[in-house]
């Protein structure tokens, strides 16, 4: 891998520590307790994320568990590796219409190749949203240029 693409995976990791994705900003969430395998996305939910029923759409969970998880496990990549989402599985538990709310993702398991994480999605009452989890493999190499 060269040195521009080790630079590039670099920026992007910054980029998402600052909370300056292109998603985040649209959808309005904002990453926070970034540690080692752990992140916490918090989203103040509103009629602007509402679905056809006037609830909040499930995309957006999905997208909040999604980012939380995503961010966890890359706090655990070294500075030459990558990695993409494999699957995603989301449990919905209670219709939202208007809450803030805050998604926490987990690194379960690390492995060399393959992680597995969770994300439990809570309102301000700290009543249970949803649950989801993900499956990251480690991108090397080659395939991890450009990303």
């Amino acid at each position: 891998m060269s040195t521009q693409e080790i630079r590039s995976q670099a920026d992007s990791r910054e980029r998402a520590k600052r909370n300056d994705v292109p998603i985040a900003r649209l959808i309005g969430f904002e990453a926070k307790d970034i540690a080692d395998g752990h992140a916490t996305v918090v989203l103040a939910a509103g009629p602007q994320h509402a679905n056809p029923m006037g609830t909040l759409h499930g995309g957006v969970l999905c997208d909040i568990a999604d980012a939380a998880m995503g961010i966890a496990f890359a706090s655990t990549l070294a500075p030459d590796e990558s990695f993409t989402t494999v699957e995603l599985k989301i449990n919905f538990f209670r219709p939202v219409w208007q809450a803030q709310l805050k998604a926490e993702g987990n690194v379960v398991r690390r492995g060399h190749t393959i992680g597995y994480v969770e994300c439990t999605i809570t309102d301000q009452e700290n009543r249970l949203v949803a649950k989801a989890a993900s499956t990251c493999m480690v991108l090397r190499e080659q395939k991890a240029a450009g990303r």
